[in-house]
């Protein structure tokens, strides 16, 4: 377990813990949403947003047990990719639906959030790079890996906290 396996084990698992927590804390929400992004029959979105939520959780947990590393960058790299494809999806519908991914945001999905998702895909990647056998080095000096889990706990709040920040510079603009 490297430096680079560090970093985006706490990136990764950080942004999905809290989109996780902010699904089951308003799921019914969350559950309403589903439909405005994809196109699908009511009744299908409550299973959809459980396998979402479910899969959402089980991210952190794979990537914080180091042999099972490469699954929860699978799983998460499988889940961004759907993101992103319902997100452009979405957009080129001319939806505007808001996004769900952090909580109940007002912020419209646009190209930020692709933008978002391709780090975090991106992420995900050289997490599973980094966990194949051969992919990463023995276990990193404290030090190192301390300065590189602080890396990705910073990258992962500046992702968790993208709309509020360009909220913040879009009204003194």
């Amino acid at each position: 377990m490297g430096y680079a396996y560090v970093g985006c084990a706490c990136l990764v698992g950080l942004v999905f813990v809290a989109s996780a927590v902010s699904k089951f804390r308003d799921f019914a929400g969350f559950v309403a949403s589903v439909p405005r992004l994809v196109p699908m029959p009511i009744g299908r979105a409550r299973p959809i947003a459980v396998l979402v939520a479910g899969a959402e959780t089980a991210v952190p947990i794979l990537v914080a047990v180091p042999p099972l590393g490469a699954l929860g960058f699978t799983v998460a790299a499988m889940l961004l990719l759907a993101f992103t494809v319902a997100i452009a999806g979405a957009l080129r519908r001319g939806r505007r639906s808001s996004c769900r991914c952090f909580g109940a945001s007002d912020a419209p999905l646009g190209a930020r959030h692709l933008a978002r998702n391709g780090v975090l895909l991106a992420a995900a990647c050289a997490g599973v790079a980094a966990a194949v056998p051969g992919g990463a080095a023995a276990s990193p000096p404290l030090a190192g890996g301390v300065i590189a889990g602080v890396a990705g706990l910073v990258g992962a709040l500046l992702i968790i906290t993208l709309d509020d920040i360009v909220d913040l510079f879009a009204r003194t603009a």
